[in-house]
């Protein structure tokens, strides 16, 4: 195949080419040898015109693999090997399995599984939706489990079964949905949709200017933000007809509000937008406190964790700010993601330890055990996962692009504990 090249005396000193190595070189023909050699062994013999070794490329010949060939076939380009290695040296799921065509099998060095890790299971995959799922919810006390999509539906999924048991069509991309007592609500564009589930009944809050992107639930109050910058504040009234009035609006952010979450007590409310701002409301006065600068793009997720405000941005990085005694929030903590992260969701495992899921833009959910941000495992979708949800017993909903929802349930730790002597 390389004959043409050798004759013509342009293999360099014998060496082996590492991006041959690590399975796509598109050289035809290379300078380099498609052929393992003794100076392939040790990744800093020669300096040359590709690159350094890969990490993954050094650790497969550490351990004696032998490379893989490109080879056409109807799929495409996939790595075909004749010995491939035994180990699974990688963290990335192979997106040949993911498509049905990778022809290693078990002795494929990238994952053939949905998950990385230890400590969770998937259950279930739920796909009925046509488009992205933006949001999940399960109303407290009930077995119901409700998501949207910006397919324009509302689905109710029976939790026992797995089957749609109900479908609303709310004729405009749902970009938001949250639970609070027997209400249901839906973001839409210039309106939220509210459903009682216990009596059936159905009411439009109109107001928002754009999709409503968010929304939180207080006591007797409804708050939803909005494409046009503004938080949209409703009273619970026990009115049987009308039973939200519009209260006020938070006006203070430049452009879309995306993420809410409560402060301690219920005291405070935290708003992330497009504008890259993090503002803090003082929910007794309904002013903006304080405006926290430290994202350099949309803060995507906001999350409350005791003392603790947690976001997360497109900048690619989750930020942990704690309170200083002179009243402010200043950024104790910044974890730094490969990619940028588009939700993140808390719980605590079984055994009460706090874990995080971080849904990032190269679409895997990363599970970290907080405050250490040491990785627990993966979670891998063929799409960019939306949203992600957390109920009692250890449940995780995912909900992607493409309109899948997956279900995936928290284990018991399976490492042993060790008595001490």
């Amino acid at each position: 195949m390389y004959t043409e090249a050798m004759k013509k005396n342009q293999i360099y000193n014998g060496e082996t080419c590492p991006y041959w190595l690590a399975g796509r070189c598109t050289r035809n023909p290379c300078k380099f040898l498609h052929k393992i050699t003794p100076s392939a062994i040790n990744p800093h013999h020669h300096h040359h015109h590709h690159q350094h070794y890969s990490a993954q490329t050094t650790h497969m010949l550490n351990a004696k693999n032998v490379p893989t060939m490109k080879k056409k076939n109807n799929g495409g380009d996939e790595p075909i090997s004749t010995n491939a290695p035994q180990k699974k040296p990688s963290q990335s799921i192979c997106k040949y399995w993911m498509n049905g065509n990778c022809r290693h099998g078990d002795q494929c060095w990238n994952l053939h599984a949905w998950s990385h890790g230890k400590g969770f299971s998937p259950l279930a995959k739920l796909h009925q939706h046509k488009k992205t799922i933006t949001g999940i919810t399960l109303p407290n006390g009930t077995d119901k489990l409700f998501s949207c999509s910006t397919d324009g539906t509302v689905r109710l999924w029976n939790c026992h079964t797995g089957q749609c048991a109900d479908m609303t069509n709310v004729g405009s991309e749902v970009k938001s949905l949250i639970s609070a007592g027997p209400w249901v609500f839906a973001g839409v564009s210039n309106a939220i949709k509210a459903w009682n589930i216990e009596t059936n009944v159905q009411h439009t809050l109109n107001g928002p200017k754009g999709q409503v992107l968010a929304m939180a639930a207080g006591t007797n109050t409804l708050y939803g933000a909005a494409e046009d910058g503004a938080i949209y504040v409703w009273k619970n009234t026990s009115e049987a007809q009308s039973p939200f009035e519009p209260v006020v609006s938070l006006i203070g952010h430049t452009k879309a509000v995306v993420s809410l979450a409560f402060g301690a007590d219920h005291k405070i409310l935290f708003s992330g937008s497009m504008d890259h701002s993090i503002k803090v409301w003082d929910l007794d006065t309904l002013q903006c406190t304080m405006t926290l600068k430290a994202h350099k793009d949309m803060v995507t997720s906001l999350i409350c964790w005791g003392p603790y405000l947690l976001s997360s941005s497109l900048d690619g990085t989750i930020k942990v700010w704690g309170a200083t005694d002179a009243k402010t929030f200043e950024v104790i903590y910044t974890h730094n993601e490969e990619h940028g992260v588009i939700a993140i969701n808390g719980t605590s495992d079984l055994e009460g330890k706090p874990i995080l899921f971080s849904s990032r833009k190269d679409n895997s959910v990363g599970i970290y055990e907080i405050p250490s941000f040491s990785e627990r495992g993966r979670l891998f979708s063929k799409h960019e996962v939306q949203t992600v949800q957390v109920a009692p017993g250890g449940l995780i909903f995912t909900g992607d692009k493409a309109g899948l929802l997956k279900v995936w349930k928290l284990l018991a730790n399976p490492e042993p504990k060790i008595a001490s002597s």
